[in-house]
């Protein structure tokens, strides 16, 4: 038997040790047409009647617990336990006597947080029950096969509540806050600053962007030399000239390559 720990125990017997398991794939909502506390909602179930809900809701968000989520509960009708073994977690909320009054403000986190418990516990998929089978969350009007004759369980304001808001907001809640990717410090100025130039042995804060400028000019000025020698390529003849003085007198060779680092410095 699975008990949420949130929820006061009412246990009741002999229901919870003599009602046949069940594996929960489904949780449906429903309301009790009554003002109760949870605690009233258990003794109801215990001194009048012999159909129980595993959940009670009070108005002040007071919850409680009759019997263990692994047990047959017989608040949904055929849902209660299928022939395979699963059947669906109940939960009766107080109300109006008519159910038309809408979930308070108390008891909507409840409802919240035992489905996130519910889908964390059983798996109950995160998903509304497209038929009376199908695993899911519900509500008990949403399928003919959860109730005897047909019913308006929990009322048309809690129908809207559970579509815009605790649905939601169990999905919300199962699949955990948002949390944004860290941002990573700025770097501190005087970080970049301190890979150029010193000023009186200290980081200059002045040569960061003068290097920057420096860059630029000195990669401006590169291109403008490989311009012109592309322009200025020596002929045929020229090379060979070059190569018989040369070869007539070695040491031309550093003078020339001497002129032409001097040319390429310019």
């Amino acid at each position: 038997m699975a008990w949420y720990p949130e929820a006061t125990r009412y246990e009741l017997q002999p229901e919870s040790d003599d009602q046949p398991a069940i594996r929960p794939t489904q949780f449906i909502f429903h309301s009790i047409a009554a003002p109760w506390t949870a605690k009233r909602t258990y003794e109801y179930w215990r001194d009048s009647t012999n159909l129980e809900s595993h959940f009670g809701l009070g108005y002040e968000g007071d919850l409680g617990q009759f019997i263990g989520t692994e047990t047959r509960a017989d608040a949904n009708y055929q849902a209660n336990r299928r022939a395979d073994g699963t059947g669906a977690i109940s939960l009766e909320s107080a109300s109006n006597l008519e159910h038309t009054d809408p979930w308070t403000a108390e008891q909507i986190p409840k409802l919240i947080d035992v489905g996130v418990w519910a889908h964390k516990t059983h798996g109950i998929p995160l998903r509304i029950c497209r038929s009376w089978t199908d695993p899911g969350f519900g509500y008990h009007s949403l399928h003919a096969e959860w109730s005897v004759g047909g019913t308006a369980c929990p009322g048309a304001a809690r129908i809207k509540q559970f579509r815009e808001v605790v649905f939601p907001g169990i999905v919300a809640r199962a699949a955990g806050p948002f949390t944004p990717p860290k941002q990573e410090d700025d770097m501190d100025p005087v970080d970049v600053w301190s890979y150029h130039g010193k000023l009186d042995g200290k980081p200059d804060p002045r040569d960061a962007y003068a290097y920057l400028r420096d860059t630029e000019t000195r990669a401006k000025r590169i291109e403008d030399r490989l311009a012109r020698l592309e322009t200025q390529s020596l002929t045929d003849a020229q090379i060979t000239a070059i190569a018989t003085a040369i070869a007539a007198n070695p040491k031309l060779a550093d003078a020339i390559a001497d002129k032409l680092a001097a040319r390429l410095a310019n």
